[in-house]
């Protein structure tokens, strides 16, 4: 017999403790175990994790960190394990659950409460001026989006939206199936948090990923990990680092915060990460403040041109603009180091010591680098410092953007992007046989403004809990709430669902632990990793309902019904042969020729600048850059706040209400502040407070905890928080949102939350 989903605690539960100073261990494995029995039960629990991320297995539908060569029995984290059991939850959100609930008292709960509810089980629809969703045939739901399609005035009236979860196979079809309908609007999660690193990476060397393997990681003799948390976001690169530095390798920790994670790694997969003192892996630890990592850069660099510390042989061979970047940090005004970064020159001086003195070099990033104004030109100063050391293109070196979600960056591979290049549109042509738009379309910030404008009728999202991830969300909300049909394909509810147009629909799919079986046998789908590595999953599970449906078959089963037969794109086949996607996907993308005989080993992309030193920039060489260092103005009174993750959360779906590496239990409504910022605000520790952004957007009822974090900086978990991130306050060149720069004020709490 399986208990009740959990509830939310009152406030009053909540408790705060000291901060962990280590990682993993023996509390990990219990909270694996915790979530895996409450919500699947000890066998199913026993079964399902032994198949995650092996070979003949499914991956995670968590982080996208890669699976090693040689796995361990157990290749999972305490996140991954909590990822699945997630999914793989026995409790159902079936027809008796939306009868019992109105959409009104649905909403009126918390993320936490909805994301517990359990499995989506069958099609469900609003109906316009309904109270509760009802329960509805697919070819109905296929009526429904069709006919509103069909009564746009332009394709370019719909949107389409798409998470990190999806397959290869189904991104790809899911493009191809919007493509076909005549819009690029297909804004996606990356536009909300590594677009920045594309885009300066695209500038830089020509490719918008990264340049290194996991070996590379395990090899090199200095990691820099920049604005990133592995030790709740993807845990197994601890492992990676663990390995690195046994062979002799130094790391280093640039973050406002001092994570748990990079202090002290007891490995659970090793004796002496259960019973011992586990290995300490950040030997340098910088606490910056909040946007300060571009003026911490431009020093570095300015110190290696000073000492000329430089690789001038890479330099003449490989790279543009040296001389002007030179003359910018040697001639220009400096920036006040300290007063931007908040460390002092010492601290500034062990690091360009340690990157002067690497032979081989890793520049780890995440979100704390890519959701700021100037977040390219950052990542730009920090491909600045590779280039000028030469780490680009050798064993051990390179540039490693840490994606989040587990098919973040194939989804991009795959075509899912609003701004797609016109080579990438040819080949598409000339693999499907039809003449895709070419205007660009909408990213996920302008569809929101687009939506709330009236100028896009129809939402559709492929995953996601697009309200949640997306900043202002009042904004968001209405925005939706303007549209004539919003669509979801999903797993389980969530705010999104219950935030809606003038009427809407839940279509339930598979998830990556359940069997797939169409055209009379099991299908396997594809994931690409952070670092390019193409791998397949395939489902063990028996699905939570027989009336789930496979993304590639509810958009293969829609694009047949919208398109009929205006393009010769074989849907229908599609949707009962996966391979015969995988085909289309080689003829249209480079490197993945002969993708269904590879994909049964894996194979990585190639990557021009690691693999050949070649560069595809317009000059045909890797390009330094000069950028302008301008802080955020932040008023006498005010702070600055990131958006951040707690332990038990991945992205917005909320695992339980601990964080148990900050010492925060039984709640998520908490504000971590420097100690000083508490007395010189005239605030009281454990006072509750609103946090109050630009425009009056307003977050309640938060209590104030004591942190050790820069002064004038503030933390804060998300999507509570989201609701402060102005909707026109994005990084400059991506369109990302800047939800790791919101100037704040905090006041006491004037109301409930």
């Amino acid at each position: 017999m399986f208990k009740q989903p959990p509830q939310d605690p009152g406030d009053s539960e909540l408790k705060v403790r000291e901060p962990a100073h280590h990682a993993a261990g023996v509390p990990a494995v219990l909270s694996a175990l915790r979530h895996g029995v409450r919500e699947m039960g000890p066998v199913r629990t026993a079964r399902t994790l032994a198949r995650l991320n092996q070979s003949h297995g499914f991956d995670c539908m968590g982080c996208a960190w890669p699976d090693p060569d040689k796995r361990h029995h157990a290749e999972f984290c305490e996140n991954g394990a909590k990822a699945v059991a997630e999914e793989a939850t026995r409790f159902r959100a079936d027809r008796a659950f939306f009868a019992q609930w109105s959409v009104e008292e649905i909403a009126a709960q918390s993320d936490f409460w909805i994301g517990k509810r359990g499995r989506l089980t069958e099609p469900m629809y609003l109906a316009p001026g309904a109270t509760h969703y009802e329960p509805i045939t697919w070819d109905a739901a296929y009526g429904v989006i069709g006919d509103e399609l069909a009564a746009l005035g332009s394709p370019d009236e719909a949107t389409f939206y798409t998470s990190g979860r999806t397959s290869n196979e189904a991104a790809f079809a899911y493009q191809a199936f919007v493509r076909a309908f005549g819009t690029n609007n297909l804004p996606d999660c990356s536009n909300m948090c590594h677009e920045s690193s594309g885009v300066a990476l695209n500038r830089t060397v020509g490719i918008g990923k990264g340049s290194v393997t996991l070996e590379d990681v395990e090899r090199a003799d200095l990691l820099l990990v920049i604005g990133q948390n592995p030790g709740t976001n993807h845990p197994r690169m601890l492992s990676a680092l663990e390995a690195a530095k046994a062979r002799g390798a130094k790391v280093v920790s640039i973050n406002p915060l001092r994570e748990a994670g990079l202090s002290r790694f007891d490995n659970p997969q090793k004796l002496k990460g259960l019973v011992g003192r586990g290995t300490r892996l950040a030997d340098l630890h910088l606490s910056i403040r909040i946007n300060g990592d571009m003026a911490l850069f431009q020093a570095v660099n300015r110190r290696l041109l000073e000492r000329d510390a430089v690789d001038h042989a890479f330099i003449e061979r490989h790279c543009g603009g040296f001389e002007a970047l030179r003359t910018h940090l040697l001639s220009g005004t400096p920036v006040d180091v300290s007063a931007a970064t908040g460390l002092d020159d010492a601290e500034v001086e062990a690091l360009t010591e340690l990157i002067a003195g690497s032979e081989r070099t890793i520049a780890c990033w995440a979100m704390g680098l890519t959701q700021h104004r100037n977040s390219v030109a950052t990542i730009q100063e920090i491909v600045n410092t590779m280039l000028l050391r030469g780490m680009i293109g050798k064993p051990g070196a390179g540039l490693c953007p840490v994606r989040g979600h587990s098919n973040v960056q194939g989804d991009r591979t795959m075509g899912i992007w609003e701004r797609p290049t016109d080579a990438f549109l040819d080949r598409l042509q000339g693999a499907l046989g039809f003449a895709p738009p070419r205007a660009h379309g909408l990213d996920v910030v302008e569809s929101i403004k687009a939506m709330r404008d009236g100028r896009v009728k129809v939402f559709v999202a492929m995953g996601g809990n697009f309200l949640s991830a997306a900043p202002d969300t009042g904004a968001t909300a209405e925005a939706l709430r303007r549209c004539r049909l919003t669509v979801h394909v999903a797993t389980k509810p969530n705010r999104s669902h219950v935030t809606h147009g003038a009427h809407a629909l839940l279509l339930p799919t598979l998830g990556r632990t359940e069997r797939d079986v169409r055209g009379g046998h099991e299908q396997r789908v594809s994931v690409e990793d952070s670092m390019s590595a193409v791998h397949g999953s395939r489902g063990r599970l028996a699905p939570a309902s027989d009336q789930l449906r496979s993304e590639v078959a509810i958009v293969c089963e829609l694009a047949e019904r919208v398109l009929g037969d205006r393009v010769a794109v074989p849907w229908r086949a599609w949707a009962d042969e996966y391979d015969l996607i995988r085909d289309a996907i080689a003829r249209a993308i480079p490197g993945f020729e002969d993708f269904n005989t590879r994909l049964d080993a894996g194979f990585t992309l190639p990557s021009p600048p690691r693999d050949e030193l070649r560069f595809t920039t317009a000059s045909g060489r890797a390009e330094l850059t000069v950028n302008e260092f301008e802080p955020v103005e932040v008023a006498e009174g005010r702070l600055l706040l990131q958006t951040l993750r707690s332990h038990d959360q991945y992205n917005t779906t909320i695992y339980g209400l601990n964080d148990r590496y900050r010492g925060i239990k039984a709640g998520r409504r908490v504000v971590l502040l420097n100690p000083a910022d508490i007395d010189a605000l005239g605030l009281q520790e454990s006072a509750i407070v609103d946090l109050v952004g630009d425009g009056g957007r307003r977050a309640a009822r938060f209590r104030v905890v004591p942190y050790d974090t820069p002064r004038g900086c503030a933390a804060a978990y998300y999507p509570e928080t989201n609701a402060l991130v102005p909707l026109d306050s994005v990084a400059d060149g991506s369109g990302t949102p800047t939800s790791k720069s919101v100037v704040i004020r905090v006041e006491p709490a004037q109301h409930s939350a």
